[in-house]
């Protein structure tokens, strides 16, 4: 059982089942990550009502609407984790001319990070190469910071959030409102995440319980239990 982004192409997808069977797959299923997200999140999705997963992993932000086990309205955009952490890279050696290793923009994100400004900004002392010497330096970064820093790449996972939301059947749209938006996947735990995503979508926006697993647990109990949720599987060999 391997999960995929949602805007996976037919080809991409074929690629995917072939890796599995040359790998010694006897069989190999192919689920939309959004799907795993809300069987893992504990979403019933074979329900008749409209829920609404935003599931930010590493390479892809995977926004859907599910509704009777199946995905109603859905988009994949390749902007997530590592995106924030090259953005945040990039800004540290603009504005501190210091540069810094993969590890150390993701720590930055972790210990400091933040999606919306903090009153009491925390800090963090970062270690890096300067850019003119070339010598090894420190620099002491704020919150305030790398919140410039991300603030392109949020936009663009929240305009997939909006662009759902706009597909959404209104009578779906209407359970979204009550039930709001389960956010998934690594990058969610940013810090004020969810708030603005309720600020810039006006839908409130909830973290799932262990949202780091929520996709390899989903795939654990689709795999457990195939026969109620063939339905919702795409490909299978």
């Amino acid at each position: 059982m391997i999960s995929v982004p949602a805007g996976v192409t037919s080809t991409e997808r074929r690629a995917v089942v072939e890796a599995a069977i040359k790998a010694g797959a006897k069989n190999a299923y192919v689920v939309k990550e959004p799907i795993l997200a809300a069987i893992g999140a504990g979403i019933p999705i074979y329900e008749a009502a409209g829920h609404m997963v935003a599931d930010i992993g590493g390479g892809t932000t995977d926004v859907a609407v599910i509704s009777l086990g199946g995905i109603v309205a859905s988009t994949s955009v390749k902007c997530a984790g590592n995106r924030l952490d090259s953005a945040i890279a990039d800004h540290i050696k603009k504005t501190f001319n210091l540069i810094i290793g993969d590890k150390m923009s993701e720590d930055i994100k972790i210990e400091i990070g933040s999606a919306l400004p903090l009153e009491e900004e925390l800090s963090m002392i970062v270690k890096g190469r300067d850019f003119m010497t070339g010598l090894p330096r420190t620099a002491e970064i704020k919150t305030n910071e790398i919140v410039k820093a991300v603030g392109k790449e949020l936009r663009e996972m929240i305009k997939a959030m909006r662009d759902v939301l706009q597909e959404t059947p209104p009578e779906l749209a209407a359970d979204i409102i009550d039930r709001g938006i389960i956010m998934t996947g690594g990058s969610s735990l940013l810090r004020n995440f969810p708030e603005l995503v309720l600020r810039r979508t006006g839908v409130k926006a909830i973290l799932a319980k262990d949202p780091l697993y929520c996709v390899a647990l989903g795939t654990g109990v689709a795999l457990d239990h195939l026969d109620t949720y063939k339905k919702s599987v795409i490909a299978k060999r």
